[in-house]
């Protein structure tokens, strides 16, 4: 599992990509509610979305 922690102005955005039977899940929160949850097939997805997640702010990354 791969966590993304950004926080800003008292406020936490973070992204959480695992493993499923389908591909990768990943899900978006802001603070505690889900913003956004998908799964890819493709890792070439998951990547970009990464990338789109650690454009708009300071990233923190924690593994589990």
């Amino acid at each position: 599992m791969l966590t993304l922690e950004q926080r800003a102005d008292g406020q936490t955005r973070r992204v959480t990509v695992s493993r499923s039977g389908l591909g990768w899940l990943l899900k978006e929160e802001q603070e505690t509610r889900i913003v956004r949850q998908v799964t890819y097939t493709d890792w070439h997805r998951v990547e970009r979305a990464i990338k789109a997640f650690e454009a708009s702010g300071d990233t923190y990354s924690t593994n589990r």
